[in-house]
């Protein structure tokens, strides 16, 4: 193992050196393998290394030199075992939770979810007979209450999309292991620089890959990271059978974004502390939410499990969807679309985008108003941003 794969570097250096492989020619950019399958020495080569008793590259559905890199940095960098790619962070989520659980196995989900999580959640899996029981991720209580004999997963964001609630994964973790299931965090929001569940007690986290490990708005990918064993035994043959494959160009593209990770979130995040100043107590706003803030309602547990505050923040404009909509279309520098970690910033409507499947009862008890928009901030000038936004409030 070279030096630079030893895990005893910050987080900082793995992000540029952890997993990487060099070819013969001995490249300093990581080679992008743009190739399907692999040739092999002989057939006795062959069957052995289709068998699994000698180690070596099969077909670039679940194996290749630049997915392994990906891979290999990205588990550096989370301080997992393993971890393993996929074509999309649905596909990992997805993944994640299929490969804990067989018909009559029951799942324990936080109701703030994302959209597509929650389809996942409450319909995709109660048709191979998982069903599952949603309840408020900040009530411990809930989670105990909602175990049932055959209880195998718990899952949750956190911070959640759109409303950005915190909750407390080793609390979780705790309640999850008690009654014997595992615990799958997605924690995109925090990324893995402010936020580190397996040490929290989390057994599996996943990432959407496209948002700011890519951050540049380019490629879609996913990734699950967990135990060697955990990996192995619950998710190697369903991702080598079923093929969610991440492709060697996308692999190759977030080995460049993985790079510049910490130094754009980091200029993200402090964006998004002054735009949450900036906005704070303003007279077009209902509320505003930053985990940053030590107004936030889970400022305690924020404090305890993140190193920093998001690179996100919601706010709910007065006068419902009509003013929110006063509002995004007087904005003429931050983007309109419902994608997030970009290098621009982004805004989008909830309630008509990512949130758009819940009824309005459901939104309402997960405090998805009509007026609430989510700010994805980028790595414009500080300055910039606020002034648009507060340009754009004067519309309302």
């Amino acid at each position: 193992m070279s030096a630079s794969n030893e895990k005893n570097y910050r987080a900082e250096t793995r992000l540029v050196h952890a997993g990487t492989l060099r070819s013969q020619f001995n490249e300093m950019s990581e080679a992008l393998f743009l190739t399907q399958g692999y040739k092999y020495e002989s057939a006795e080569d062959c069957e052995l290394r289709f068998s699994g008793k000698i180690p070596g590259y099969v077909y670039s559905r679940y194996s290749n030199p630049t997915m392994d890199m990906f891979e290999q940095r990205m588990a550096a960098l989370e301080g997992a075992e393993a971890a393993r790619s996929t074509a999309t962070g649905m596909a990992a989520v997805t993944t994640a939770l299929m490969g804990l659980v067989r018909q009559g196995d029951h799942v324990v989900a936080a109701k703030a979810l994302f959209g597509s999580c929650r389809w996942v959640i409450e319909e995709w899996l109660p048709r191979f007979g998982v069903p599952c029981t949603l309840v408020d991720g900040k009530d411990l209580n809930a989670w105990k209450a909602a175990v049932t004999k055959n209880t195998k997963v718990f899952f949750m964001e956190t911070p959640t999309n759109p409303t950005l609630e915190v909750y407390d994964i080793q609390a979780v973790a705790d309640i999850a292991h008690n009654a014997g299931a595992k615990l799958v965090i997605d924690n995109v929001f925090a990324t893995p620089l402010y936020q580190s569940p397996l040490t929290l007690g989390a057994d599996v986290v996943v990432y959407s890959a496209t948002k700011h490990i890519d951050g540049q708005g380019r490629v879609l990918g996913g990734v699950i990271l967990a135990s060697e064993k955990l990996i192995v035994d619950n998710y190697h043959q369903l991702l080598r059978q079923t093929g969610p494959s991440l492709s060697p160009f996308n692999a190759w593209v977030m080995l460049k974004g993985l790079e510049t990770l910490a130094v754009r979130v980091e200029r993200q995040t402090q964006t998004a502390g002054k735009v949450s100043d900036a906005l704070a107590g303003h007279t077009k706003l209902t509320r505003l939410i930053y985990p940053g803030r030590a107004d936030h309602p889970q400022a305690d547990i924020v404090k305890k499990q993140m190193k920093a505050g998001s690179t996100l923040v919601s706010f709910e404009i007065k006068g419902g969807k009509e003013g929110a909509f006063r509002f995004l279309n007087g904005l003429k520098l931050i983007l309109i679309t419902n994608n997030l970690g970009d290098a621009k910033s982004l805004i989008t409507h909830p309630t008509t985008t990512t949130h758009q499947r819940l009824t309005p009862d459901q939104r309402a008890e997960l405090g998805i108003g009509d007026g609430l928009v989510r700010l994805s901030c980028g790595l414009e000038h500080a300055d910039d941003v606020i002034e648009d936004l507060l340009a754009a409030l004067d519309k309302v």
